[in-house]
């Protein structure tokens, strides 16, 4: 046998191993390879591919483009650390911390098909704020239904508080309509009024769909709506004050939203803007510390109470991470039935007081509905 007849055996050989290995560990290169245009490291791919493996994915790659995946694997390490006694460990909480980004970064991402392409996925019930090019004002309205076009309630001036135009007064105008999709971002798109008419026994717009929809917002953090109590300390003198610790009452309030760049919070009294403020609170009888600026304050009057936007400036790692746990709802079962029920006492409480007024309101809105 010749010698350049035995090289090319030799290499042969050596493609059909390299083939052979390639067939044999094309999921874990498939996995290690995407892990890596992820932006993991060699060492973190490791755990993920264990992970993966351990909580039995179809598809082992899923875990880099599904949220579900991710909860999955995410709920699971959870688990691990808390049996293991290595919850603290700075390590797991780093790498805790880059699983959420990541997380975060795919269900906020629209190419990752989150994100609306047109107004046909629009959900019925979503609230809506209407310009119309033709008149001055904005105006709020609902989505009622949508099909071959979006119906929406008869909208009502946001200034007025009641209708201030008929159905026919709406009709072949161009609006402009925003709305917001929960755990993604704002919305808004241009369409013509069809026209008017009744539905059942409340007049309605037809819109056209539209498939140029502009994101006008899109949210750094997913927010989850909540009903945790909480104490909150104005901080005056000493910002170090946000990440101590106090063993003294606060002024008790209730949070209303949470992430890990702030929260809505429900408090007594008139609110302040601008106040540096301290929140404490707890998640899974995990302690949490807060601290960030108020940015926004809405006052009822009526009710003496303030809703106040605050942004987070001050958050622990770890704390952090027991918040997007809560918020990606991935704490133990047990505990989600407990927010659970805390939630579903308030939401009744607040859906009582609400149809006492809606109550006493209709007559004066069904006065103002144009015939």
């Amino acid at each position: 046998m010749n010698t350049t007849l035995l090289s090319f055996l030799i290499l042969l050989a050596i493609l059909g191993v390299v083939a052979l290995f390639c067939l044999i560990f094309k999921d874990k290169l498939k996995f290690y390879i995407t892990g890596l245009d992820s932006g993991f490291k060699m060492n973190e791919i490791r755990l993920l591919w264990g992970l993966a493996i351990l909580t039995d994915m179809e598809e082992t790659s899923a875990l880099f483009w599904s949220v579900p995946a991710l909860d999955r694997s995410i709920s699971y390490l959870l688990m691990e650390n808390k049996k293991n006694g290595t919850s603290s460990l700075k390590k797991n909480q780093d790498f805790l911390t880059k699983l959420y980004a990541y997380r975060t970064k795919i269900q906020l991402n629209p190419q990752n098909g989150h994100g609306l392409k047109d107004t046909r996925r629009i959900m019925p019930g979503t609230d809506v704020v209407i310009l119309m090019k033709a008149k001055n004002g904005v105006f709020l309205s609902k989505v009622i239904q949508v099909g071959k076009d979006i119906m929406i309630s008869l909208p009502i001036s946001k200034k007025a508080g009641k209708y201030i135009f008929t159905g026919e007064t709406w009709e072949k105008h161009l609006i402009t309509v925003y709305f917001m999709r929960k755990d993604d971002a704002a919305y808004s798109f241009e369409t013509t009024v069809l026209s008017s008419g009744m539905y059942g026994a409340e007049m309605v717009l037809h819109l056209a769909h539209s498939d140029k929809l502009v994101r006008t917002q899109k949210r750094k953090s997913v927010r989850a709506q909540c009903k945790i109590p909480a104490q909150m300390y104005i901080i005056k003198n000493d910002p170090s004050e946000m990440k101590r610790i106090s063993t003294q009452p606060g002024l008790k309030c209730l949070l209303e939203d949470i992430s890990e760049d702030g929260s809505l919070i429900r408090i007594g009294g008139k609110g302040v803007k601008n106040l540096l403020v301290k929140l404490q609170f707890k998640i899974d009888d995990n302690l949490i510390v807060m601290g960030g600026f108020v940015r926004g304050v809405e006052f009822n009057e009526e009710k003496n109470q303030s809703l106040m936007h605050m942004e987070c400036i001050s958050l622990e790692p770890e704390m952090r991470n027991y918040i997007l746990g809560f918020v990606y709802n991935v704490l133990p079962q047990s505990q989600k039935d407990q927010f659970e029920a805390v939630k579903a006492l308030a939401d009744n409480e607040s859906k009582e007081t609400s149809e006492q007024t809606t109550t006493s309101e209709k007559g004066e809105n069904n006065e103002n509905q144009p015939n």
